[in-house]
C-alpha cells in the first residue's frame, strides 16, 4: 500500500472523502477533483456510517453542494477566497453557526437560532471551508463518551459497541470514518484528546487563548480534530485568527504553522507514565506509549522518566468546583427542561448542594495550584510525553469508565492538568490494543509553544509510519 502523511494510510486516487485538505486542495489546484466532487463523496460517506455512529446533528446536503458549486466557480476563476476554500469542515454542536440552535448535546436546551457564527465557525467560512454538518456530544460536554440525552448514542467506527469518547465524540468519530478532513472540537479536561486518542486520529488541545472562542471560560479551548499532523496546522493557521468577543484570548501572532520541520536530537524530553491519580494505566498502552518515546530517544532526544504533578485531591477540588458551577447553572433552569438532562450529569452536579463557600474556593484554589505545579513541572524539558488515557475505548453505553457518577474523572488524569496549566497538548496515534482499539501518545509542550508540539507530532507522525487503514463501513 502506498503511503501518503507519516503515520496515516493513503487513499487510492478516487476516495475523495478520505483525502486529507491538504490533498484536497494539491487536487482543487490541479483541477484533478472539484469541490462539488469532494463534496458529494463526504455525504455518500456520511449517509453509509449514519445514523449507526451518531456523529453528525444538522447536516445540510443541500446546503453544502450549493456552496461547493460556487467554490468550483471560484477556483476555476483563480479567485479563491481563504486556504480552505472548498474544504469540508464539521463544527461540534456547542460552537454556535448562525441561524442554528445550538442544544449543547442535552434535551434541556434552548433552541433558539444562534444569531451569529462564533469565531471559530466564523474563521472557517471566512476562509472558504464548507461547513457541512455540527457533530454531536453528551449533554453540556460533561462527559467523555457520546452518551447524550438529545443526540443518539455516539459510536466509535474502529468497533461500534465501543465509545467515540467525549466530549467532542461526533467530531472524533466523524474524523476517523473519512467524513471530511477538518473538524473542530473544544477541551476543558481532555475533550479533543480523549476522542481523537479512542477513535484513532490527531487533535491539539492549544495553548488557553490561542484559538478565540465564545463565550470564554478558564481552561476551555477550541481546537482542530483531523487524519494528519498537517491538516491541524491548516486548520490552526486560520482559527488563530483575532476575534474580539474574547477578551481572555491571546494578542494575534504571525507563526509558519505549516512549517513542520523538527529535530529531535538534543531535545529533553520528560515521559510521565504515572498521572497521580485515577485509573491504572493498561498493560497495552503503557507498552505502546513507552515504544513511542523509545523513538524519540532512538533519534538522539534525552528521555528520561518524570513524576507527576496531579494529585488525587486537586482533581476532586476541581470536580467539587465544577460541580457547584453546574448546579447553580441548571438551577435557573424550569424544572420541566431540568428533568430531561441526563440522569447521570443531574446525579453528578446536584451531589454538591449544600457545598461551603471554603470548599467552593478550595476547586478555584486547586486549579491555580495545578497550574504553578505544571508549569514549573515542565522546566529543564523541551516537552513532556504521556499517555492519553489510561484505558482503551469503553462500551458506548457508559457514561465513563468508573460509571459512576461519585467519581467520574478517573480517566482524565493525563488530559485535565495541562487545561489548568494552560500548555498546548496534543493526542498522536502510536498503536493499537490486541483487540484492534487506538491508543496515542500525548505530546505537551511549553506554554504558547503551540508550533512546537506540532512539529514534534508531525516528527513523529512521520517516524512512526503508516498504522492500519481507516475504518470502512461494510
Amino acid at each position: 500500500m502506498q503511503t501518503g502523511a507519516a503515520g496515516v494510510p493513503d487513499v487510492p486516487p478516487t476516495d475523495l472523502a478520505a483525502f486529507s485538505a491538504c490533498q484536497l486542495l494539491k487536487a482543487y489546484r490541479l483541477g484533478d477533483a472539484s469541490p462539488v466532487e469532494a463534496m458529494r463523496a463526504v455525504l455518500d460517506r456520511a449517509a453509509a456510517w449514519e445514523p449507526a455512529l451518531g456523529a453528525l446533528y444538522l447536516t445540510d446536503p443541500e446546503g453544502a453542494l450549493a456552496a461547493a458549486s460556487v467554490s468550483e466557480a471560484r477556483w476555476r476563476r483563480g479567485e479563491t477566497v481563504g486556504p480552505l476554500d472548498g474544504v469540508p469542515v464539521t463544527i461540534k454542536d456547542l460552537i454556535a453557526t448562525r441561524g442554528q440552535p445550538v442544544p449543547i448535546g442535552t434535551a434541556a436546551a434552548d433552541m433558539t437560532p444562534a444569531a451569529a457564527d462564533a469565531p471559530p465557525a466564523a474563521r472557517v467560512r471566512e476562509a472558504g471551508g464548507i461547513i457541512f454538518a455540527k457533530t454531536t456530544m453528551p449533554d453540556y460536554g460533561m462527559l467523555s463518551s457520546g452518551l447524550s440525552s438529545f443526540h443518539p448514542l455516539g459510536r466509535n467506527p474502529w468497533d461500534l459497541a465501543r465509545t467515540p469518547g467525549g466530549s467532542s465524540g461526533g467530531a472524533g468519530a466523524a474524523a476517523a470514518a473519512c467524513i471530511g478532513p477538518l473538524h473542530v472540537g473544544t477541551d476543558i479536561g481532555g475533550s479533543v484528546r480523549l476522542p481523537a486518542n479512542w477513535c484513532g486520529i490527531f487533535a491539539l488541545k492549544p495553548s488557553f487563548g490561542r484559538i478565540p472562542i465564545d463565550p470564554p471560560y478558564p481552561g476551555r479551548v477550541a481546537g482542530p480534530m483531523t487524519r494528519t499532523v498537517a491538516d491541524a496546522a491548516l486548520l490552526m493557521e486560520v482559527l488563530s485568527h483575532p476575534d474580539a468577543r474574547d477578551h481572555m484570548s491571546l494578542p494575534p501572532q504571525e507563526i509558519a504553522w505549516s512549517d513542520l520541520a523538527f529535530d529531535p536530537r538534543g531535545k529533553r524530553i520528560g515521559l510521565m507514565m504515572e498521572a497521580g491519580c485515577g485509573l491504572s494505566v493498561d498493560p497495552e498502552i503503557a507498552s505502546a506509549v513507552q515504544a513511542a518515546a523509545g523513538k524519540f530517544a532512538a533519534a538522539g532526544a534525552i528521555v528520561e522518566p518524570v513524576p507527576p504533578f496531579l494529585t488525587h485531591d486537586l482533581l476532586d477540588r476541581v470536580d467539587l468546583f465544577w460541580r457547584v458551577r453546574f448546579c447553580l447553572q441548571i438551577a435557573l433552569l424550569p424544572p420541566e427542561r431540568r428533568a430531561r438532562i441526563l440522569p447521570f450529569i443531574r446525579e453528578w452536579a446536584e451531589q454538591s448542594a449544600g457545598a461551603s463557600g471554603d470548599a467552593v474556593y478550595g476547586g478555584f484554589d486547586a486549579m491555580m495550584q495545578i497550574r504553578e505545579r505544571g508549569n514549573r513541572a515542565l522546566q529543564g524539558y523541551d516537552f513532556w510525553l504521556s499517555p492519553v488515557a489510561p484505558v482503551a475505548a469503553f462500551a458506548a453505553e457508559l457514561p465513563c469508565p468508573t460509571n459512576d457518577p461519585r467519581r467520574p474523572f478517573e480517566h482524565i488524569a493525563f488530559t485535565v492538568p495541562f487545561n489548568m496549566t494552560e500548555q498546548p497538548a496534543a493526542s498522536v496515534p502510536c498503536g493499537f490494543t490486541e483487540a484492534g482499539l487506538p491508543i496515542s501518545l500525548q505530546i505537551i509542550g511549553h506554554r504558547f509553544d503551540d508550533p512546537g508540539v506540532l512539529h514534534a507530532s508531525a516528527w513523529f507522525e512521520r517516524a512512526l509510519g503508516p498504522l492500519r487503514e481507516w475504518p470502512v463501513r461494510g
